[in-house]
């Protein structure tokens, strides 16, 4: 079994952080309902196959839940992480850390979104 089940990105401003994340990672973004009781809730799904390797999640606006930081890392698995980490600053976001070696387990980008949250990008080439 996987440690990571699911993962929420909060954000401030959805239309841009869906922007950000869909420009990054060249993908489309999906609404998801929201929880009974939780109308100001917004939230958008990342794509998943629930029978493939990984973890999926979504960003998520909910009044007073506080953006930003480096507490938690999300890494987005990528064919080559310099491709995507070459799209970061053109999406709004900045880089941390350019494609770095991590050994046997790949490589990283560590980058930073329009919503000041750190997030990562993995792969083995």
């Amino acid at each position: 079994m996987n440690p990571i089940c699911w993962f929420e990105i909060y954000v401030d401003d959805m239309p841009r952080a869906k922007a950000f994340y869909q420009t990054v990672l060249n993908v489309e973004l999906q609404p998801l309902p929201v929880p009974d009781g939780a109308p100001e809730m917004e939230m958008y799904a990342f794509p998943s196959a629930m029978n493939s390797y990984g973890a999926t999640g979504a960003l998520v606006r909910m009044p007073g839940c506080e953006v930003g930081g480096y507490s938690t890392i999300v890494y987005f698995t990528c064919e080559d992480c310099a491709v995507e980490g070459s799209r970061v600053v053109a999406a709004g976001g900045s880089i941390h850390r350019e494609k770095l070696s991590i050994g046997e387990h790949g490589f990283i980008v560590l980058a930073v979104d329009t919503e000041g949250n750190m997030f990562g990008l993995h792969s083995m080439n």
